[in-house]
């Protein structure tokens, strides 16, 4: 099994932008500010379970629905798409009916481990192997952790308008990522369905 350390970084990108533990910054606080206690190694723990769960067994489950990896590629590529237009046009499309709570609820999950990240999960298997995507994953963890940690000093570092400009690179990083996965999964979905239709187009 190849590692490349490009697809590393590229899977390091989409889970960045996609968990976005720097724009939930205003919410850590706000959580905080409210009385809550947020345990960092807690969090970040849980998160890095529910994360590593759906990247090693959501393909059998997936099998379960009889749906392919590039089929869920194609649907998290539209999930990412709508994430990223909450990231640059600051409106609200996901709506959490969530209960403020602590350390899991909602830190972890969902907003570490939420369907976004889980969909982007998936959907990189459609692109990299497990391996790269674990260190991937790993390395946003220990980001997660460090921002967790440090919540309001890098919040008062950055201040709102760092963090909104911020949120607006990374929706367009989002963005650009989920056309990319939306095209290479759509080709070898046809290519599936009718063998040799995009090469026969191609040569038209």
């Amino acid at each position: 099994m190849t590692f490349d350390f490009m697809h590393v970084f590229s899977a390091f990108m989409v889970l960045f932008a996609v968990i976005d533990i720097v724009g939930s910054i205003p919410v850590i606080v706000d959580i905080k500010e409210k009385g809550n206690e947020i345990e960092s190694g807690k969090s970040t723990l849980v998160a890095f379970g529910i994360l590593l769960l759906f990247l090693f067994v959501g393909k059998g489950l997936l099998g379960v629905f009889g749906v392919d990896i590039s089929s869920f590629a194609i649907a998290g590529s539209f999930v990412l798409f709508f994430l990223s237009m909450e990231m640059i046009l600051g409106i609200e499309l996901f709506k959490s009916d969530t209960p403020k709570g602590a350390s899991i609820v909602p830190i972890a999950f969902p907003l570490i481990a939420g369907a976004g990240s889980i969909t982007s999960l998936l959907s990189l298997k459609a692109e990299y192997n497990d391996w790269e995507i674990l260190a991937g994953l790993a390395l946003n963890m220990i980001l997660v952790f460090v921002v967790l940690k440090l919540t309001k000093r890098i919040g008062k570092m950055l201040g709102k308008t760092g963090v909104m400009i911020l949120r607006k690179v990374f929706g367009i990083i989002l963005l650009s990522i989920a056309i990319k996965l939306f095209m290479s999964n759509v080709v070898s979905s046809i290519n599936s369905f009718f063998p040799g239709i995009v090469d026969k187009l191609n040569h038209v």
